[in-house]
């Protein structure tokens, strides 16, 4: 853990004697570690771990880990996915205000597929990029 904890100190560019007053971990207990004198406990590993943004089995291991777990759509968020889209494109194609038009011509039918596409693509973005905004512990490993 020590060589780990050196590591960072000069990634980072600090000294051990800053950490020890950011952190309030007595200097004298870094020196008991890197000399084996006494085994880091869970407290000041993790007071240590925060301090550079580290997880604590990062600092055991040296291992990093991916932060954020890969955020997917559920088949709940597919099925509310579709079910607006075919809300919305059901306006679009019933026309109860008219037409859709653009630039002053009726849209085809094709390009009412291409706008169900690019609708559907929006809709699943912005789901995702929700689940990060509002649940962002959820997502953590």
């Amino acid at each position: 853990m020590y060589e780990i904890f050196v590591k960072l100190l000069e990634k980072y560019g600090v000294t051990a004697y800053k950490v020890s007053k950011a952190t309030g971990i007595a200097g004298s207990t870094f020196t008991d570690w890197k000399n084996g004198r006494s085994v880091p406990k869970q407290d000041k590993l993790q007071k240590i771990a925060d301090y550079f943004g580290v997880t604590v089995d990062y600092l055991i291991t040296g291992v990093e880990e991916p932060q954020q777990k890969e955020i997917v759509l559920t088949p709940k968020d597919e099925r509310d996915i579709a079910k607006d889209l075919d809300r919305i494109m059901g306006e679009i194609r019933k026309g109860d205000n008219g037409p859709l038009y653009y630039n002053g011509v009726e849209i085809s039918g094709a390009s009412i597929n291409l706008l169900e596409n690019a609708i559907e693509f929006a809709l699943k973005e912005t789901k995702l990029e929700n689940k990060v905004k509002y649940n962002p512990y959820k997502n953590k490993k």
